[in-house]
């Protein structure tokens, strides 16, 4: 849920912070005080597109920051988090976001800046707005498999995985068996490449790790001389005439005389005496090697060749000898297939024809799953209607199945909410026939139905009871409260059966401070909540019968959440 809202020079928000509970709170005031540029600040923390016009005047940026709570550690927006490496061991996310007079967003989640689009989709998963024209997947038919889905949960989800994971080697497949069914002058032309180009680095008779070993050995070659007088030099540091073997074994003879006397001086003489024989041999070996020593040109010439012919094949191939021969390797084997085609169009076109069997087992699967989903969730919604008092309604989700053999990602059908708001009149399309009002309510009732199981931690209904009155009010107002038991429900409303189901109630006021108008949030309680309720009822004149009336609709509002909790 999202626990507090801090806001800084946003519109006519100078510095704000709202501390929100559980369950439902409204937003009441006065047309114009500021409440929907609190929402629209939420807005922008899930994500929303931001503008400088959002910036309150004479300041050079606006700042919004929002701390949820989630109690639930497999929601979804954790996996997410861990994903992108952001720290969520608090069970906390902090959004933050801040619009500078420059165009520029920063966009921040736990600390850690990401991208709007990050923004986006972790604030998504934890703020749903719905605002008085925003119907958002109510108007698009391709979301209504979503929402199917969705209410049909686990029942559905291991079928459509399995199908799932059959689409996608189907179109693998299927992309395959086309790029082998391009014209006889393409695969010719690409035949005649790839045989060139095997047989370049065939002829090349490349070994892995030769670069490197051939590079040694250059380096070696154009140092000759240098190697040759050092290793020359050091032979003669050793052995020659009154150099180091000299003196060591001068050492290693006094040592003896010494040792032979006094056993003190035996180890040191037994350590000398062996450093002199590992010299002697040393030198000797040096000698050896230096008798040997023969530069050769025509050895360093021929390196040098292998050398440019490598690179020339790195530059067309690989960046290494091992990437060239991987190269060598996947173009190998996609000759064979070229050459091969036919036998392999045979082979593909079977495996196809099983595939697209297996998926219109699996489709026909989903498609029955969707349809008992289907007839569930119609009774819910009619349910649903009937309290808000669409009773004469009729709903029913439309299976359109696709041409045999056709099929997406999602199966074999589409499908489409259908709606009839009158009786007697045919179901037609829910975007094309519904009026603000019946969407307003189609959404309740879906919201209702939803939100047990959505995962989203606070829903926001921007006046989406505008219009109504009477009884279709109060059914409303029951709705979003029952919406509120399951998730955090933030709502603006001007009626007074909403707001006196709320848990908390925010009263929403301009001010003018130092010259300037301010919008401020007071939470109202007792007496004072009476009174908006009163004002609500009645306008700007507050009576003791409108006092008397708000009172008992706050006992009665009591009373029906009871019933729900």
């Amino acid at each position: 849920m999202l626990r507090e809202l801090d806001i800084r020079n946003f519109a006519i928000i100078d510095n704000l912070t709202v501390s929100f509970t559980d369950g439902l709170t409204v937003l009441t005031g006065e047309t114009g005080a500021g409440k929907s540029i609190i929402i629209d600040a939420v807005n922008l923390l899930a994500g929303g597109r931001g503008s400088q016009e959002f910036i309150r005047h004479g300041a050079n940026k606006a700042e919004i920051e929002g701390l949820f709570s989630i109690e639930n550690p497999k929601h979804p927006v954790f996996r997410k988090m861990d994903e992108l490496g952001i720290d969520s061991a608090e069970g906390d996310v902090l959004l933050r976001r801040e619009l500078n007079d420059k165009g520029k967003n920063v966009c921040r989640i736990n600390g850690k800046m990401v991208t709007i689009s990050i923004l986006r989709e972790v604030g998504g998963a934890l703020i749903d707005i719905h605002g008085q024209h925003e119907t958002q997947e109510l108007m698009d038919e391709k979301r209504h498999l979503h929402l199917l889905d969705q209410y049909a949960g686990k029942s559905l989800l291991k079928a459509k995985a399995s199908y799932s994971n059959t689409y996608e080697k189907y179109m693998k497949l299927k992309r395959e068996f086309s790029s082998y069914n391009e014209n006889e002058q393409q695969i010719a032309q690409r035949i005649d490449l790839l045989t060139f180009q095997l047989r370049e680095i065939e002829a090349a008779e490349l070994v892995a790790g030769e670069e490197e070993e051939l590079a040694m050995e250059r380096k070696k070659l154009q140092n000759f001389n240098k190697i040759y007088e050092s290793v020359a030099a050091a032979h003669e540091a050793i052995q020659g005439e009154t150099k180091g073997l000299d003196w060591v074994g001068s050492a290693m003879s006094e040592l003896e005389h010494a040792a032979s006397v006094d056993e003190t001086y035996q180890s040191h003489s037994e350590m000398v005496s062996g450093a002199f024989y590992q010299l002697q041999d040393t030198a000797t070996e040096i000698k050896r090697m230096l008798d040997q020593m023969e530069f050769d040109p025509a050895r360093l010439n021929e390196i040098e060749q292998r050398l440019a012919a490598i690179q020339g094949l790195k530059r067309k191939y690989g960046a290494s000898v091992e990437d060239i021969l991987l190269y060598q390797e996947t173009q190998t084997d996609e000759l064979d297939k070229l050459l091969n085609r036919d036998q392999r169009l045979q082979l593909d076109q079977q495996k196809l024809k099983e595939l697209n069997e297996d998926l219109k087992v699996e489709a026909e699967e989903l498609t029955l799953l969707r349809k008992k989903a289907a007839t569930r969730l119609s009774k819910d919604i009619m349910e649903q209607l009937r309290e808000l008092h669409m009773g004469k309604a009729a709903f029913e989700v439309v299976f359109e199945p696709f041409a045999p053999g056709k099929f997406d990602r999602n199966g074999g059908d589409s499908i489409a909410f259908h709606i009839s708001t009158n009786l007697g009149e045919p179901l037609k399309p829910l975007t094309k026939v519904a009026s603000g009002g019946e969407l307003s309510r189609m959404m309740l009732a879906l919201k209702t139905i939803f939100s047990k199981h959505q995962g989203i931690t606070s829903i926001i209904f921007d006046e989406v009871d505008t219009g109504v009155s009477g009884r279709v009010a109060q059914a409303i107002a029951e709705k979003i409260a029952a919406i509120s038991v399951h998730s955090q429900v933030l709502c603006i409303s001007h009626l007074p059966q909403v707001a006196a189901m709320a848990d908390q109630h925010l009263f929403i006021e301009k001010r003018i401070e130092k010259k300037r108008t301010i919008t401020a949030v007071h939470e109202l309680d007792g007496r004072e909540r009476t009174e908006e309720m009163s004002r609500m009822l009645s306008g700007a004149e507050i009576t003791e019968l409108t006092l008397q009336h708000a009172d008992e609709l706050l006992k009665l509002a009591k009373d029906r959440k009871l019933a729900m909790r």
